[in-house]
């Protein structure tokens, strides 16, 4: 049996399937991952400050001006469309089997595509909410606001991007049911992530379910636990599966 038709196998027996998923999942719709070497941190930026430490809440305070720009440029991706992974988990979800997907992406392709369980570990672009009043702007909103800083349109204060900065902690609560929700599974799908960044990665510790299957393009700290392991880019490999 081939590793396509052994991953088929495990979901069709599987009745509580969790998707844990990064910026792998994403890059077939054209948005870049972080860390490869065409990824969003090894871009030339011909300034003083390296990509990391852009999108760092110091920067964010300290130089706003250069941290939206960042932003901006290569963080969100409001054109982008769900591809063959995020619609594979949607029809999963519909059929009864998938619980929860769980994502590091600021994205919400998922939600596009159809899945209405979705962990967002690191927040959403499409959230937006004034420091001042709190008054919330989606992404399409944010973005018509005039100036290098968006201001509120009430009161003036900087609009802020509900994702997670470096130098930030996450959302416990979303963490916590996330990681609920891969304690009772029975099937854990990891896929598009190198599980390096934490602690979003250490969620994958609260499994205790029949199969752990990682999809990727490189290696990662989960493989020698995997039951099966898929080198490839997620989309191609659901793509070839029944749907």
């Amino acid at each position: 049996m081939n590793k396509i038709d052994q991953l088929q196998d495990l979901v069709d027996k599987s009745q509580k399937i969790v998707f844990f998923g990064g910026a792998g999942v994403s890059t077939e719709s054209n948005i870049p991952d972080f860390r490869s070497s065409n990824g969003v941190y090894n871009l030339k930026l011909n300034r003083h400050f390296t990509a990391e430490q852009l999108v760092s809440r110091t920067m964010f305070e300290r130089y706003p001006e250069d941290f939206f720009d960042f932003y901006k440029k290569h963080l969100i991706y409001p054109k982008a469309k769900p591809n063959a992974a995020h619609i594979y988990l949607a029809v999963l979800e519909k059929m009864g089997k998938l619980e929860a997907i769980v994502t590091q992406n600021i994205d919400s392709l998922h939600e596009m595509a159809g899945s209405k369980k979705v962990f967002k570990l690191h927040g959403s672009a499409d959230r937006n909410y004034c420091l001042g009043c709190h008054r919330f702007y989606d992404l399409d909103a944010f973005l018509a606001l005039k100036g290098p800083v968006p201001h509120c349109l009430d009161c003036g204060k900087v609009v802020k991007p509900d994702v997670t900065l470096y130098e930030e902690s996450l959302d416990m609560d979303v963490f916590s049911q996330a990681a609920q929700a891969i304690q009772q599974a029975d099937l854990l799908i990891i896929g598009g992530t190198s599980l390096v960044v934490y602690p979003a990665a250490s969620l994958v510790n609260y499994f205790s379910g029949s199969n752990l299957v990682v999809i990727n393009k490189s290696s990662t700290p989960q493989d020698s636990q995997a039951d099966l392991v898929i080198e490839g880019k997620i989309g191609e490999v659901f793509s070839k599966l029944r749907q």
